[in-house]
C-alpha cells in the first residue's frame, strides 16, 4: 500500500484530559427485538449523543464476515492491481487523500454508490448487495422507530428517502493498516485515520471488525472511544437528520484513530441519503406551535455540493442556518 511518507495532518495526543475518559462506557445500546423501548430509548440517545449501538438487528452475522473477508482480499491485492479501480469521481478506490480538499489519513477505501457496486469479483459483488440491502431495510426500520419515538406521522416520513427508487445511498469499505514504524509512533501520539467529521447524510450505519480506532465527541467536548463490537452496528445521526428535527437530534462527530499500529482496521459503512432534489427543512409535526426554524430550505444536491467544497472537520450546516450566507 502507497502511503504517505510526510504525515500532513497532526496525529493525536493521548493527553491526560483524554485519557480520563478512556473507560466511557456510556455508549446507549439499544436492542431492536423490543421496538416500544427501542424507539424511545433512540429519541434519548439521538438527543444525548447523536450515536447508539444496535444489537437483534436481524443482519445475518454470516453476511458481514463474508463481505469482510472478501474486502481484504480486495486490500491485499497488490497495489498496481488496486490503482486499476482509481476513478477521476469520488468513486472508487482511494489511499490516503480523503475528499478534494487536502484531508488526508491513513486509510484505504473502497467507495461506491449502492447500485453500482464494482465487479472486480462476482463473489464481492453478490455479498455486497446482499449486504447493502440487508443494511438499507436496518436503516428504513431504525428511521421508522425515530418517528415513532417522535410521535410523527406518517411514520415512513424518514425512511421513504432511504426506500425511495432515486436515494443517494452510498457504501464506503475503509481499510486501515498496520503501521508500527509511522513517525508519530514516539511520545505517545497516534495517527488519524480518519479525521473528524460529521457525516452530511440522514443516517449512517457502520460496522467494523475487532481492531478499535473509533471515537465520538461528547456534547463537552471529550473524545471517547467506541469499543469494537464486531457483532452489531453502530448508528450515526447525520446532518440531515439534525435539520428535519430542527436541532433536537444532534450529528456526532466522529474521527477513527490508529489505536492499535500492529493491527488492521476494517470498518464497512452505509451512508443512507435522500433522493438529490429532496428538499430537506425541519419537519412541521417535529416542530412545537409558535417554534422557528433554525435552518433554511436546501436540496440534498445542494447540500452535498456543499460537502465537496469544504474541508472535513468544516461546520457545513452553519452555511445553511437562518440568515447565514451561502457558501459560495
Amino acid at each position: 500500500m502507497v502511503m504517505l511518507s510526510q504525515y500532513q495532518n497532526k496525529p493525536i495526543n493521548l493527553s491526560n484530559k483524554w485519557n480520563k475518559s478512556t473507560n466511557f462506557t456510556g455508549i446507549p445500546v439499544i436492542d431492536l427485538s423490543y421496538p416500544d423501548d427501542a424507539k424511545n430509548l433512540m429519541v434519548k440517545a439521538c438527543q444525548d449523543y447523536g450515536f447508539f449501538k444496535v444489537i437483534n438487528h436481524g443482519v445475518p452475522l454470516r453476511l458481514a464476515t463474508e463481505l469482510e473477508n472478501e474486502t481484504m482480499r480486495f486490500f491485499n491485492m497488490s497495489q498496481s492491481e488496486k490503482d486499476k479501480y482509481c476513478s477521476p469521481s469520488p468513486f472508487g478506490y482511494g489511499t490516503n487523500t480523503i475528499g478534494p480538499n487536502g484531508d488526508v489519513g491513513w486509510v484505504e477505501y473502497l467507495l461506491f454508490a449502492s447500485n453500482n457496486i464494482p465487479t472486480h469479483s462476482k463473489t464481492f459483488s453478490s455479498l455486497a448487495k446482499e449486504y447493502v440491502e440487508a443494511v438499507r431495510n436496518l436503516g428504513c426500520e431504525i428511521l421508522e422507530l425515530m418517528a415513532d419515538g417522535l410521535k410523527i406521522e406518517p411514520k415512513s416520513v424518514l425512511s421513504r428517502m432511504l426506500s425511495d427508487e432515486k436515494a443517494d445511498n452510498v457504501f464506503r469499505l475503509n481499510h486501515y493498516p498496520p503501521c508500527p514504524n509511522h513517525p508519530s509512533t514516539r511520545n505517545g501520539w497516534n495517527p488519524i485515520g480518519f479525521g473528524e467529521h460529521t457525516d452530511p447524510q440522514l443516517i449512517s450505519i457502520a460496522r467494523s471488525n475487532t481492531t478499535s480506532g473509533l471515537q465520538i465527541c461528547l456534547p463537552d467536548g471529550t473524545w471517547v472511544p467506541v469499543p469494537p463490537d464486531h457483532t452489531s452496528f453502530f448508528i450515526n445521526v447525520d446532518d440531515l437528520l439534525q435539520v428535519m428535527t430542527n436541532g433536537r437530534f444532534k450529528s456526532v462527530k466522529h474521527r477513527v484513530i490508529i489505536a492499535d499500529r500492529m493491527k488492521s482496521r476494517v470498518s464497512m459503512i452505509y451512508f443512507g441519503g435522500p433522493p438529490l432534489m429532496e428538499k430537506i427543512s425541519p419537519l412541521g409535526s417535529v416542530m412545537e406551535p409558535g417554534e422557528e426554524s433554525l435552518y433554511q430550505e436546501f436540496t440534498w444536491f445542494e447540500y452535498k455540493a456543499c460537502t465537496y467544497r469544504t474541508r472535513l472537520a468544516d461546520d457545513r450546516l452553519s452555511f445553511f442556518q437562518k440568515g447565514s450566507h451561502p457558501l459560495v
